[in-house]
């Protein structure tokens, strides 16, 4: 009965528009009164309790701080030095522009690991150069979307640093590593029907009568760019930092980089770089500590063992269930962020991949591939949000590019669950 109250407290709030945060908390700490309600104030208690232990998590430290290199790296100037850098390379003609785009996407992804700031760095510079190119703003906030949701797989990703605060059995190393080359595939695969689609639809044919840029001047100003990933992969390998020390220098060298090197940071834009990194972070782990009185309530109420058991026990096979939580996980990605769904949904979901012996690194890739499939899927995408914002398109319009973006996503997904090897490969060899 009060399981029955918890979920749709729950749920009620959330169609009622209460703030995700505010839903999970609230509906929790109305189930736990329930439960407790022969106790007065005492039960209570466990809310502050659950909310602190929520939040006091050391991995939880380098979200703030990835989120706040992100700010650092968009206003420094890094993504336009990196376009044309890549121009550089792949030279210009119909398509080449989209493959840029993804390609510095996947890059940035190496440095801050958010999507949403990836998709404002490279939107900010690709999408008035697609538009001057001759690419329908929709494709390119297609685009641009898309290839933003490679940052939570590609190493450092704030969606595996929840995802092992809430999985001990998964460290943060391990999944830096396990996403690396899924991370990739995600990236490539993006890049075939954008290119395709262009010259399908004869888009940019205006492009290849700009300027190709010099290679090794573009190299020259891009290189500080090129090695900030480095750095902080490298460092942590090297053993010379954890990941969430690892964030901080990562903070310290975006700085450095942007009022030093490229002088495009000014002391008077430290408080707007800071305030904005302040708000988001602090969204993050408003939802984060929330979400632990929600799953504190899950686990004192015992509703997690009867819903594994009839999972479990439905028939299905490992393979069926598999691909029941795929088709859930992607309904709910529609309507949720990242981090909402791997709050709600994990203390739920352990225990099935335990029970059918799935490898815990390898189950939290495929996660947070749902979870990047969600971040351009309509009608709540927060990647495709600010593409279309900066594009001045309205959501609707990109059904018909998305569409394949997705598919292609999708095939990568199938191809990691037929080969785990994809994602466990690297770990094993790092010792992870």
């Amino acid at each position: 009965m009060i399981g029955t109250l918890l979920f749709v407290a729950f749920i009620a709030m959330m169609l009622a528009g209460v703030p995700i945060g505010a839903a999970l908390g609230l509906a929790g700490a109305v189930a736990i009164a329930a439960a407790n309600a022969s106790s007065q104030w005492f039960g209570l208690l466990a809310v502050p309790q659950n909310f602190y232990a929520g939040l006091g998590k050391y991995p939880l430290l380098a979200i703030p701080m990835f989120v706040l290199v992100g700010s650092i790296f968009d206003r420094s100037g890094v993504a336009l030095r990196l376009v044309n850098f890549a121009v550089s390379i792949v030279g210009r003609g119909p398509g080449m522009l989209p493959l840029v785009a993804i390609a510095v996407a996947m890059f940035l992804g190496g440095i801050s690991g958010s999507g949403p700031a990836t998709a404002a760095a490279v939107g900010g510079v690709m999408i008035a150069a697609m538009a001057r190119s001759g690419y329908p703003p929709a494709y390119s906030a297609s685009v641009v979307g898309a290839a933003a949701s490679t940052d939570i797989l590609i190493p450092p990703s704030i969606a595996f640093i929840v995802y092992s605060v809430l999985v001990p059995g998964a460290s943060v190393p391990a999944l830096f590593a396990a996403g690396m080359f899924p991370g990739l595939l995600v990236g490539l695969a993006l890049m075939i029907p954008a290119v395709w689609l262009a010259r399908r639809h004869g888009m940019g044919q205006m492009e290849a009568a700009a300027p190709r840029p010099a290679f090794w001047t573009s190299l020259r100003d891009a290189s500080w760019g090129l090695a900030a990933p480095v750095l902080i992969l490298g460092g942590m390998r090297a053993g010379w930092f954890t990941p969430t020390e690892a964030a901080v220098v990562a903070v310290f060298y975006g700085l450095f980089v942007g009022m030093v090197v490229y002088r495009t940071i000014k002391p008077r834009d430290l408080f707007e770089i800071l305030r904005e990194s302040g708000e988001l972070s602090a969204i993050i782990l408003l939802v984060v500590s929330l979400a632990g009185i929600f799953a504190y309530s899950l686990s004192t109420l015992g509703l997690i063992d009867p819903i594994t058991k009839a999972i479990t026990q439905s028939g299905l096979g490992p393979w069926g269930v598999l691909a029941l939580l795929i088709v859930l996980l992607l309904v709910v990605g529609m309507v949720l962020d990242g981090v909402s769904i791997f709050l709600i949904f994990i203390p739920l979901l352990i225990p099935i991949a335990n029970f059918y012996q799935w490898d815990l690194v390898w189950f939290g890739v495929l996660l947070t591939m749902m979870v990047a499939l969600g971040q351009f899927t309509p009608p709540i995408a927060v990647n495709l949000m600010v593409s279309c914002r900066i594009a001045g398109v309205r959501i609707e319009e990109t059904f018909r590019w998305v569409f394949w973006f997705l598919a292609a996503l999708m095939v990568v997904l199938v191809m990691v669950i037929a080969m785990p090897d994809i994602a466990l490969w690297l770990p094993r060899q790092l010792g992870y």
